[in-house]
């Protein structure tokens, strides 16, 4: 008994606060319904003052909105653009570890020059060859223009919410990674020298100009040519520009002995693995950031979409390219698997907006089938490709266009492109790339700055061209 009437004055105590609380909540409630009909009586005085100030408001929330989408699409777009940058770094891991080590200087020496000529004339003149109806009264052709020099006088698209700035720094890491595709092609037997003029055309001129027909509005892209992140205008320039060279340079020494195919083993494929990791990482840059829009539903979906694709052709490739050595060789072959990986990406870049899921998985299979195939062409053709550079980069780059007009996809279905269309749009990049550097490699040939001399490759790049070695000397017990 004692406890309850102990607890009684606490009860009452709660009943006394709880109808107080209600009491104020009432109270609180008439007053807002007061101000309310206040302020309808003054709406009714006078209607026009409450249009213009809810006018007000519309404007104000939209232009929040806008700066919203706006800040979105920089900064993802911006991501994606250091996502490709990073890249280069895949590149040259790749590189270096599947070349001797003796060179690993000359391929890192190599990449780092690419991306430095290729940011430079990029903005000196690529961009404005690449996007010249982007830039204030530049009324191209077709087939060539010029807008200007740097970013003066360039406006983004209506239809885009990127600054100008982003846009540039964008595209101006695609440029460099079409250049350092070569880079592999070539590795071991060519001169400094030669190379950064070769860099400085391709980035300064060959890439934009092709590039233009597509992006840029040119023919290709009136005519209805797919290709949405790049197989044929940043890989297929890059593969065939390569497979150039390596016509031109010829076989390092001892490749090809007596009509055999003699292997040359990289020094590390740890290092080549690591790169090829570093490079699936970055392509999620390449590919999900080619949609140049992420601020509606929509947009983040087709992103989505594009990751999803790229994944699922990259692990294909690589499975196949695994399974067929396996099948053929007896023994799984590490480098052919990342390669398959690598031929995986480059294939679904042109189509990784357009194909489902299960036709994602067919274009990788289709890649590392051809990885198989480009690899052991090349040997018997005895042209020296040490990283496999143009299997990966050209050959599956020709399929990723050609996958459009091939399978079942949106654009095919909905009529926008056909497979003459696509085949049109891929020679014409392609062949682009490959005719006219095959004319500077034989221009470098005949000046005398395109190929070091037997006693220099043999020493190794690194020494004969820039006097260093990549390692400690007493820590190689075979430099070769």
């Amino acid at each position: 008994m004692n406890s309850v009437f102990m607890w009684r004055p606490v009860r009452l105590t709660v009943l006394l606060v709880g109808l107080l609380g209600l009491c104020l909540s009432l109270g609180s409630v008439a007053a807002a319904q007061d101000e309310s009909g206040d302020s309808t009586a003054e709406v009714a005085a006078d209607p026009g003052e409450g249009t213009e100030e809810a006018a007000v408001e519309e404007e104000v929330s939209e232009d929040e909105d806008l700066g919203v989408g706006y800040a979105l699409d920089n900064a993802f777009l911006f991501i994606a653009a250091v996502m490709v940058f990073f890249m280069q770094a895949g590149f040259a891991m790749v590189e270096s570890g599947f070349n001797a080590q003796k060179n690993a200087v000359n391929v890192l020496f190599k990449n780092a020059m690419d991306i430095c000529v290729g940011i430079l004339l990029f903005f000196l003149i690529g961009f404005g060859l690449m996007y010249p109806s982007s830039y204030t009264g530049a009324e191209p052709s077709p087939y060539f223009g010029f807008g200007g020099v740097g970013l003066d006088g360039y406006e983004a698209a209506s239809d885009r919410t990127f600054a100008p700035t982003v846009d540039w720094l964008f595209q101006a890491v695609f440029a460099a990674t079409a250049a350092t595709i070569v880079s592999g092609a070539v590795a071991g037997r060519m001169k400094v020298a030669g190379y950064l003029i070769y860099s400085a055309v391709l980035t300064g001129l060959i890439y934009p100009i092709s590039g233009y027909w597509k992006w840029g509005g040119g023919w290709l892209n009136e005519m209805g040519f797919q290709d949405f992140a790049g197989s044929a205008v940043v890989h297929g320039v890059g593969g065939f520009a390569g497979l150039a060279g390596a016509l031109i340079l010829g076989p390092r020494i001892g490749r090809f002995v007596n009509g055999k195919s003699m292997p040359m083993p990289g020094h590390s494929l740890p290092i080549a693995a690591l790169g090829v990791f570093i490079l699936w990482f970055g392509w999620y840059g390449f590919n999900p950031g080619s949609q140049l829009a992420f601020q509606g539903t929509g947009d983040i979906d087709a992103t989505m979409h594009i990751a999803v694709t790229t994944s699922l052709s990259a692990a294909m490739g690589g499975l196949v390219a695994t399974f067929l050595s396996w099948a053929m060789f007896s023994k799984p072959d590490l480098s052919m698997g990342l390669n398959g990986i690598l031929g995986g990406l480059v294939g679904i870049t042109a189509c990784c907006d357009c194909m489902d899921h299960w036709m994602a998985l067919v274009v990788g299979a289709v890649s590392g089938a051809l990885i198989i195939g480009g690899v052991m062409l090349l040997d018997k053709l005895q042209i020296d490709d040490p990283v496999g550079a143009f299997t990966v980069h050209g050959l599956c780059g020709v399929w990723g266009c050609m996958a459009i007009g091939i399978l079942p996809n949106t654009h095919l279905a909905g009529g926008s492109t056909s497979f003459m269309t696509q085949l049109i749009g891929t020679v014409t990049i392609c062949g682009w790339a490959f005719v006219t550097m095959l004319g500077l490699f034989a221009a470098l040939k005949v000046a005398g700055i395109l190929r070091v001399s037997p006693e220099e490759e043999q020493t190794g790049l690194d020494i004969s061209e820039h006097g260093m070695h990549a390692y400690p000397a007493d820590s190689l017990p075979n430099a070769s």
